[in-house]
Order: C-alpha cells, then structure tokens, then sequence
C-alpha cells in the first residue's frame, strides 16, 4: 500500500529539506557584502550593483524559465509577485542602502533583525498561526544572538533609524505574503518575476542618476559573485524552503545569515571574531537545533 503524502516520515522529510535550503539561502545571503565590497573596491557603487544584481539575475532565470517551458503566474498572482518584486524586495533594498548614509552599519543591522520578531507578530495576527513556548524561546535566542553577532554599536540619524525600522517591515510583509503566494504557484517562475520587477525600478533609477560600473575582472567577478549566489541561490531556495517550514521559521533560521558574514569578515578581512560573536552564533545555533527538532 502506497503510503499517504501526508505521512509524518514524509512531513518530516520535507521539513528537513526545507531548513536545509533556508540555512542555504542565509549563507548566499551572507557573503553578498563579502562580493559587494570587492565590487565597491573596484569602483561600483551600491545603486549600480543592485541595479546589475537584478537585472542580470533576470535574464539568467528567464533563460531557465524557458528551458523548462514553464508558465508564468497569472492574474491576481502575477499582480501581488510584481508588487513583492517592485515594492518589496526593491524597497527593501533600497531603504536598507539608504539607511547606510544615515546611520552605522552596526545600528542598521540591528534593526533589520526585528524581522524575525515582526514576521512572528503579523504571522500570529494575519495567518494565525499558533507560536509555541518552544518558538518563543527559539526566537529570543535567534534575536539574542544575532545581537551579539552584529554587536551593540548604536548610533545616527532619525532618518537613518527610521529607514532601518522601514526596511524590517518591509522584509517582514515581504516572507509573511510569500509564505501565502508560493504555495500557489512554481517558485523559479514567481522569482523570476520578482527579480525582473525589482531590475525595472533599478533600471529607472539608473537612468536618472546614472551608473558606477567596476573595472577588472575581479571586479566583474564580484558582481557575478552577487548575482548568482547572493540572488539567484539565494531567494530560490529561500522561497522553496519557505513553502515547506512557513515564515516564522524561516526568519528565525534566517539569522544564520549574520554568522556567515562575520566568519567570512575574519576570513578574508582579519576582522576580528570576539567571544561575544562566538556566544551569538551559539545561540543561533542552539535556536535551529530546537526547531529542527520540532
């Protein structure tokens, strides 16, 4: 007898998998300011690597899109993955690098990891969904690692803190409606979409303001870097790992991210790798332990 799709094995089986991709996305996500500061070295500035990062990310996974011969969404779906590409995942971004000019990277951090916390809330609010004890310790965790992972550097503009507050919102709305979207349609396609959208608002804004390519190979290669982990990898499997564990798990396991980005710092940077971040990513880990054992 054919077992039921249903079964708690293969429940269990997919969960795996998804932590699995979402830990995978966290850490192309990661190294994204490892290439993006190779890239700014070589000349390119932050508009014009987002502006390459989508727009090539694009025609890669349009290329994809059309060796598989597979359909793009339609209607209300296409309308509301449009939306999460051009004001999401654009506004987002640029609220992120805006907030940069404004106030340390350190403080900038910070707020964007209210994320977890904010996907929590609106998760319970508008998908209401139940959070156990053990999520809420796991999410304290997270937060409480990540913390000691960024550090306690505060500091900067009103402006500054605000667009930092704006870009965890904006990040919060973003996973809480793919987690409702992506069940509904194929994940390579809508993130195709999602790319293409975000590339014309950057295309837009390059036209106005004008772009700052890299110069060299290396340079090149970073922007490469950029797109095809840091973009492509990097939001496929998060959305795939997405549809299969929900947001408020994926934005917990998402914390992941930060410790990638300080270990390769002191990697490829001698930055400095304190006992405070060794506790912080101790803590994000013990945090995913208790998930995936969930």
């Amino acid at each position: 007898m054919n077992k039921s799709t249903s079964s708690p094995s293969k429940i269990s089986e997919q969960r795996g998998v998804g932590i699995f991709l979402i830990l995978v996305s966290a850490a192309a996500f990661g190294v994204m300011p490892i290439f993006a500061n190779c890239a700014y070295s070589y000349g390119a500035e932050p508009i014009t690597v987002l502006f390459l990062r989508f727009s090539l990310a694009s025609i890669i996974m349009l290329m994809y899109h059309f060796i598989r011969k597979a359909r793009f969404p339609r209607g209300k779906i296409l309308l509301a993955v449009i939306l999460m590409g051009a004001l999401g995942y654009a506004g987002l971004s640029f609220s992120y690098f805006t907030a940069l000019l404004y106030a340390s990277s350190g403080t900038v951090a910070i707020l964007l990891y209210l994320y977890p916390a904010l996907v929590t809330i609106l998760s319970v609010l508008f998908l209401k969904q139940k959070i156990s004890a053990m999520e809420t310790t796991a999410l304290i965790l997270a937060l409480t690692g990540t913390l000691c992972v960024i550090g306690f550097e505060l500091g900067g503009k009103p402006l500054g803190i605000i667009l930092g507050v704006m870009a965890a919102l904006i990040y919060s709305v973003y996973i809480v409606a793919g987690s409702k979207i992506m069940p509904r349609t194929d994940t390579i396609t809508s993130s195709t979409v999602i790319m293409m959208s975000a590339g014309v608002v950057y295309t837009l804004v390059i036209l106005v303001k004008g772009a700052h390519f890299p110069s060299g190979l290396s340079g090149w290669g970073a922007i490469g870097g950029v797109v095809v982990v840091s973009t492509v990898i990097a939001i496929v499997t998060f959305f795939e790992g997405l549809k299969r564990i929900g947001p408020v798990h994926s934005s917990m396991l998402s914390t992941f991210e930060p410790v990638v980005t300080v270990a390769l710092a002191w990697v490829f940077f001698n930055e400095g790798l304190t006992p405070l971040k060794f506790l912080g990513g101790a803590l994000i880990l013990v945090a995913g332990i208790l998930l995936a054992r969930k």
